[in-house]
């Protein structure tokens, strides 16, 4: 008498990797991702790899878990995988306060974010 198994989200050619707060705001994040999305795999890692941003590091990893996830989880191909989505949400928002002139303070805001990659298997068409 246990609990029911959970029907799978994705479809049987996809894999995902889900990383939650990340200290950066969804708006950086998103331009990273943004490099990454609809292109085959390895050209995603090579972008990765050598982007300047410091967030990039973070969604290497996630994109990495996502592969290893396919592949070991799945059995799913991994030199025919598409990064199907890549998309960012808002987490937290730590809230901190800054001491300025005349005795006054301001607010600063340091908000975290939700990054989920999601990798699909595509036929190779015929050249």
């Amino acid at each position: 008498m246990g609990k029911q198994k959970r029907e799978r989200v994705l479809k049987d050619n996809e894999a995902r990797a889900v990383t939650r707060t990340i200290r950066t705001s969804p708006q950086k994040l998103n331009d990273v991702c943004m490099l990454i999305r609809g292109k085959k795999v390895q050209k995603a890692l090579a972008d990765l790899e050598f982007n300047q941003r410091r967030i990039s590091d973070t969604v290497l990893k996630t994109l990495q878990s996502a592969i290893a996830n396919a592949e070991n989880n799945h059995d799913l191909d991994v030199d025919s995988l598409v990064v199907a989505e890549a998309h960012v949400g808002k987490s937290i928002t730590m809230k901190r306060f800054r001491v300025r002139g005349r005795g006054k303070s301001t607010r600063i805001l340091k908000p975290f974010s939700h990054l989920t990659i999601v990798v699909r298997e595509v036929e190779e068409e015929a050249a």
